[in-house]
């Protein structure tokens, strides 16, 4: 089974583990719990191959920068979020982009990567015009894709993954090789990193198709 490793970037209270347990668990969750790091775990059919995907939901908090180098170095795709109802957040994209481009010392012509503007839901609150968004990731180059998304309408969730896979899997195919676990079983096992308890999360199977 193919394995690909995301990773979860963005500023604090943006809604990094909300988009994520929405895509891995089909819940939303509403209170803000500052994350230390999870790791998700969650199998996807793709182009007739079954992958497991890995995703990081990393720290946005300040204390937890200087593991971000750790995540992005084993990363294989990216998901940068800012919230739309904070300007604060959609300018710390580009400082969480050099990083990404820094660590894997390569662009984004070359690194799979999605910008999502969350909480699109909350537009009376909107301080990021849809607009900027998109005008970012066409400054950055490289075909960065770009949505809009809610956690709690479950808008554009699946979709944003879903891109990020085809990306990866276009970009870089020599790193989407199929990887057997022992037995033939799927292993699902704790990790620990810097003393950073990972929280393994549910296996779900669902299909997704190529477009192109």
């Amino acid at each position: 089974m193919t394995n690909l490793k995301i990773v979860i970037l963005g500023s604090g209270s943006v809604g990094k583990s909300a988009v994520t347990i929405q895509y891995v668990n089909g819940e939303f969750v509403d209170q803000y719990d500052p994350t230390i790091e999870d790791m998700y775990r969650k199998v996807i059919e793709f182009n007739g191959d079954h992958i497991m995907l890995e995703i990081m939901d990393t720290a946005g908090t300040e204390n937890f920068l200087v593991m971000r180098d750790l995540y992005i170095r084993n990363g294989q795709g990216f998901i940068l979020v800012y919230s739309i109802t904070a300007k604060s957040t959609f300018y710390e994209l580009d400082n969480i982009k050099e990083q990404v481009c820094r660590v894997k010392d390569s662009t984004t012509s070359r690194i799979p990567m999605v910008v999502l503007g969350n909480k699109c839901d909350l537009e009376k609150d909107r301080q990021v015009a849809s607009k900027e968004g998109q005008d970012l990731v066409e400054k950055w180059g490289g075909n960065v894709d770009f949505l809009e998304t809610s956690a709690k309408s479950k808008i554009n969730i699946s979709a944003a993954f879903d891109q990020l896979v085809k990306q990866i899997r276009s970009k870089d195919p020599s790193k989407s090789k199929k990887k057997r676990t022992s037995g033939g079983g799927l292993i699902i096992h704790s990790l620990l990193l810097l003393a950073t308890a990972f929280t393994q999360k549910n296996v779900y199977l669902i299909n997704v198709k190529d477009d192109e």
